[in-house]
């Protein structure tokens, strides 16, 4: 069986604890998409951890890690992630590498922070880890795919023509110095030892495994408000954050994803410019930031302080169906134990009109929240294991939220720690 774990606004709704979590059962974890401008925070037995590129079940000896096709790959990043964990005791990781995935250059990071740079005040936010200028020169056809690594003609010839494209824009636009085939080849041929031992074609490897009935667990990065289709564009990521991209990034079918967990947070947060119609500032922002996440709510990738936010019910009903949602895994419950009263977007104001509909970027930066109050519960619930020990008025919260977004929520997570778990 294959389960997807992906989620339902802009990111850091606590997938990679989900994700640690279901893989207990799973046999083989697949990355398919995004690179290691996000990160995934894990507590478990081994300690806390920040994961970028390999996948959220690495901690298990029993699975198989997979980086899909549809990953930009950033190898050195990876195998500096690999020995980080391995020096904190953990067991060795099986990884095996799409020889279809393509490779992120040190050009790509480059050119990000030489365009974040010079966009100045009207930036994305990107975390300058070479995303857009991988994805679009993979969608422009001039990327290194893996299995190119290993055809040294092919190479010869590639780095020049990349060097005519990529110098120019370097010379007349950044006024930065310039790339040479020598540098490039060099940088090639030390990707290629380090990611030799693990390359394989993982989509005959999976078709494999579903044959013989093993579980496999897709896990997306982001969520669904970044994707560049149905997210808040222009400031999305440029991967498709999507379960049903899924497929695609590891190359399986699509009929095989029978189980979507959409990964949704108990209030809202956010890295990164964009929209954010529930989004809170000052002294509330602060005291919910401190309290949030395991240690605050700063981003795992750049420990940038997040934005943050109430529940949003209309971005997150949104963010449910568009990825297909078959459960919703409630997270960070324990944080809004401080508060008396919870405020809940429940609709947005539109030009005097309240929606509960997601609307397009344009008509999003023009809404206002409409917000109802819900009492607080005001105590600790870390800890408790069964639904119906939960203090009343926060099941109401969870009730509340299930009937607004319209989705099962089936887990509700109370604590950071693998175990902080309530099954409903």
């Amino acid at each position: 069986m294959v389960q997807a774990v992906v989620g339902a606004n802009w990111g850091d709704e606590g997938k990679g604890k989900i994700t640690d979590m279901l893989a207990e059962k799973a046999d083989i974890i697949v990355r398919f998409q995004g690179g290691a401008n996000a990160g995934h925070t894990i507590v478990n037995n081994y300690g806390k951890f920040a994961l970028h590129t390999l996948p959220s079940g690495v901690f298990y000896d029993h699975t198989t890690s997979i980086i899909g096709n549809g990953v930009a790959l950033n190898i050195p990043v990876l195998f500096n992630e690999v020995k980080s964990i391995v020096d904190r005791g953990v067991p060795a990781p099986k990884i095996l590498v799409s020889d279809r995935a393509q490779i992120v250059m040190s050009y790509h990071i480059l050119f990000d922070q030489y365009e974040e740079e010079r966009l100045g005040g009207k930036s994305f936010g990107s975390t300058k880890s070479g995303i857009a200028p991988f994805y679009s020169d993979k969608f422009s056809k001039i990327g290194f795919q893996v299995s190119e690594l290993f055809d040294e003609e092919l190479l010869a010839e590639k780095v020049q023509r990349i060097c005519d494209l990529k110098n120019p824009i370097l010379e007349h636009l950044y006024h930065k110095p310039l790339l040479t085939p020598e540098g490039l080849l060099e940088e090639l041929h030390g990707y290629r030892e380090m990611v030799r031992p693990f390359v394989c074609d993982t989509s005959a490897f999976l078709y494999q495994a579903l044959k013989e009935g093993k579980n496999i667990l897709l896990e997306g990065q982001l969520g669904s408000l970044k994707d560049p289709d149905h997210g808040i564009y222009p400031m999305v990521t440029s991967s498709s954050t999507l379960a049903g991209y899924g497929a695609v990034g590891a190359g399986i079918p699509p009929y095989e994803i029978k189980k979507v967990v959409t990964v949704c947070k108990a209030y809202s947060s956010a890295v990164g410019a964009g929209a954010f119609v529930s989004e809170i500032f000052g002294e509330e922002a602060d005291e919910l930031r401190r309290r949030g996440g395991d240690g605050g709510e700063f981003g795992a990738t750049t420990g940038r302080p997040r934005r943050m936010g109430w529940f949003d019910c209309v971005a997150s009903k949104y963010g449910c169906r568009i990825q297909g949602t078959t459960d919703v895994a409630f997270t960070v419950l324990d944080v809004l134990g401080y508060l008396e009263e919870i405020p809940v977007c429940v609709g947005y104001e539109i030009d005097g009109e309240v929606t509960t509909e997601f609307p397009t970027t344009a008509l999003l930066e023009k809404a206002k929240p409409v917000l109802k109050k819900l009492p607080g519960w005001n105590c600790d619930i870390r800890g408790i294991k069964k639904y119906e020990d939960l203090p009343a008025n926060c099941r109401k919260y969870v009730e509340f939220v299930e009937e607004q977004i319209g989705f099962p929520i089936t887990m509700v997570s109370n604590g950071p720690g693998r175990d902080d778990i309530i099954y409903r």
